[in-house]
């Protein structure tokens, strides 16, 4: 017989950016699926981050920093989705990672790249 695990998440203090990834071309079913339907991209750039809120902070420097379209943030679950070509994509998750890292003493992680 096979005994069901369950497993609870929970947000903990801390500081850190747990996912960073950036999805170069796309297939166009992920955007539908995603709700990103209005226009094609080359990239995706994907980041959570806690505490949720810094997302607001994440999306300000990736504007700043490259010529990308916010596909969604979500101040209550840290969840980023930045969209435009390969490279703005690119810059744009690098210095959200850099600056979290370098001015605000974030955790971090490697930035990955399917």
């Amino acid at each position: 017989m096979n005994v069901l695990e369950r497993k609870i998440f929970e947000s903990v203090p801390g500081k850190q950016v747990t996912l960073a990834h950036i999805i170069a071309n796309p297939d166009e079913r992920i955007f539908e699926k995603l709700g990103l339907n209005e226009e094609k991209y080359h990239a995706i750039g994907i980041l959570t981050i806690t505490p949720p809120e810094v997302a607001i902070i994440a999306v300000d420097i990736a504007k700043k920093t490259a010529p990308v379209k916010i596909g969604f943030v979500d101040r209550f679950s840290g969840s980023v989705f930045i969209l435009g070509d390969v490279a703005a994509v690119q810059s744009a998750v690098e210095q959200v990672v850099l600056y979290l890292s370098e001015f605000m003493q974030f955790s971090v992680p490697k930035i990955t790249r399917t």
